[in-house]
């Protein structure tokens, strides 16, 4: 850390950067983790290092274990295809290529379901982007809980989200929610972030790196976690506070009318 600070944030590659800031939040989660650092040896370093992957490692399993059972009610009746977008003049033998494997989908192929309605305009391919019911129910059913998918917002306040304080959603789980919806509408049983059949890794890359240009996230802070965005409160109407407002403006009005006179 001493010499990134010495050499400069600006020395380093992108991806040294990228490295550099999720270190820096760990260093904000974990207590004393600085401290236990750079007092401990190498083999005590990389003793720590296992323990916190671990702990990602076995909740990421988790949630693709639960969604893969989940995901398939989500989907909307009309079994509309779930895939990325291929044109409609196409190959015949472009579905059998995908199916054998001979034909692979990259990581910065997006699937339809990112989209609301499942509807890509090629036009404005941001049009409806992270916007999709499917995506929404794969962040609930992970940070809020999965019985909050069909619920009310007032009852999504449980789970991740509750543990870990979270009030808005983050670029990083927008990513990560997409890459497990992604993966669990998979024949694929086994996530690995080095799959090339997936190609997890890609996929989650190029969603966050959207998301290191745009601000996609009110839209889905509004589904996920509506009670904490900021909003204007009005008065019921015809109730005692709307009545109140009502006749202070009148008056209001009325002394800015006289001081005219």
């Amino acid at each position: 850390m001493v010499e990134v600070e010495e050499r400069g944030l600006e020395t380093l590659t992108r991806e040294e950067r990228k490295e550099y800031s999720v270190f820096w939040e760990l260093l904000k989660i974990i207590l004393n983790l600085e401290d236990r650092i750079m007092s401990s040896s190498e083999q005590d370093v990389i003793a720590v290092a296992e323990l916190i992957q671990k702990g990602p490692s076995a909740a990421r399993s988790d949630d693709t274990k639960s969604m893969k059972a989940a995901i398939i009610d989500w989907i909307t009746p009309k079994g509309q295809a779930l895939i990325p977008h291929i044109p409609r003049n196409a190959k015949m033998g472009t579905k059998a290529k995908l199916h054998s494997g001979q034909l692979q989908v990259a990581g910065d192929q997006w699937p339809l379901f990112l989209y609301a309605d499942y509807s890509y305009d090629v036009e404005d391919p941001w049009n409806g982007l992270l916007h999709s019911s499917l995506l929404v129910s794969a962040y609930r059913h992970i940070f809020t809980s999965p019985s909050s998918v069909d619920q009310v917002p007032k009852a999504m306040w449980s789970g991740n989200a509750c543990i870990h304080g979270m009030q808005m959603v983050t670029k990083a789980s927008i990513a990560y929610a997409a890459t497990q919806a992604r993966f669990t509408l998979t024949s694929t049983q086994v996530f690995s972030r080095t799959d090339l059949v997936t190609d997890s890794e890609q996929f989650y890359i190029s969603i966050l790196e959207l998301l290191e240009d745009l601000d996609e996230a009110d839209e889905v802070n509004r589904q996920i976690f509506p009670l904490s965005m900021e909003s204007e409160r009005l008065p019921l109407e015809n109730s005692a506070l709307a009545r109140i407002c009502q006749k202070r403006a009148e008056r209001k009005a009325s002394a800015v009318v006289l001081e005219n006179e």
